[in-house]
């Protein structure tokens, strides 16, 4: 190998770790929520043996009529939240990485409403 391409892969490798050690500083970048949401995240792990954790939801008005909750109805709600949940989480992640105290505590507040630990 001549100096040349021997100088040319140390420039091709300086540049590949550089990246390399970028995008991971990149990610280690902790938002103005990062921990707060890291504890609740953990919280809710912690919670999955606790039968009284779990996510739950205003009683709806069909249920105040004494209708009495189908297996399908129930499922579907139940999916329903879960998706309301995750999306919000989403939501409270998204707005922490882009540096919006305000916006993620608002959202990670809504998500905590949403979960009984």
């Amino acid at each position: 190998m001549t100096n040349f391409h021997v100088s040319k892969l140390r420039v091709a490798s300086a540049l590949i770790v550089g990246a390399f050690l970028g995008l991971n500083s990149t990610g280690a970048h902790a938002g103005p929520c990062t921990a707060a949401i890291a504890q609740f995240e953990k919280a809710i792990r912690e919670s999955a043996g606790n039968p009284m954790a779990g996510l739950t939801a205003q009683q709806s008005i069909a249920a105040q009529l004494d209708r009495q909750p189908t297996e399908a109805s129930t499922k579907r709600e139940e999916g329903r939240l879960k998706s309301k949940f995750a999306a919000t989480m989403a939501r409270a992640k998204r707005l922490d990485a882009k540096g919006d105290r305000t916006g993620c505590t608002a959202a990670l507040n809504e998500a905590k409403r949403m979960y009984i630990l």
